[in-house]
């Protein structure tokens, strides 16, 4: 099962290089956000190899031309539906405003599998800290939809999901004291 987890990391890599992505804040080689979105939720006790494959390659259909048949052929049918919970929904402009859209996948995210929320709150872990400290006025928005998320994610890891709300709440924190 390690196997997977190797082919999952340097699939993914591969997918976010060929497209040239880099963070939107670091500049740094996109992969590497799915990278410690894995290595946190492999340290999550009821991990398993299909989790932490497809915390590698949660990003890879939104950002990518790979598709959930690729994700299937390589990873299984497993992975592909953890990805697939993962992948942003809402994300055309005629659904509605960002409000609105933001509003439907919220929804939508309280019903998946407790083991795609535990990779969800990986996630937001992994993206907090960054946004906090390089966009605040960005992080006010993504705060407040990051709590209303929090709010209604109920079924992941728990000791993640603590992690995940102390992560917000200082975030929260930091962007007030930087109002002030």
């Amino acid at each position: 099962m390690d196997d997977m987890i190797e082919r999952a990391a340097l699939f993914s890599r591969a997918a976010h290089q060929a497209v040239g992505q880099r963070r939107k804040y670091t500049d740094e080689p996109y992969w590497r956000h799915p990278a410690a979105v894995a290595e946190r939720v492999s340290a999550v006790e009821s991990a398993t190899a299909e989790m932490i494959a497809a915390a590698h390659l949660h990003d890879v259909l939104e950002d990518t031309a790979v598709t959930a048949l690729d994700i299937e052929a390589c990873f299984g049918e497993r992975v592909a539906v953890l990805v697939l919970e993962l992948t942003d929904q809402f994300v055309d402009p005629e659904i509605g405003n960002r409000a609105h859209r933001k509003a439907l996948e919220r929804d939508r995210l309280a019903l998946i599998s407790p083991e795609a929320q535990t990779i969800k709150y990986a996630d937001l872990i992994d993206n907090t800290g960054s946004i906090v400290a390089r966009a605040p006025g960005f992080a006010r928005v993504y705060l407040a939809e990051k709590r209303q998320l929090l709010e209604v994610m109920t079924r992941g890891d728990e000791a993640l999901k603590r992690q995940a709300w102390s992560v917000l709440v200082e975030g929260e924190a930091r962007i007030r004291g930087a109002a002030r």
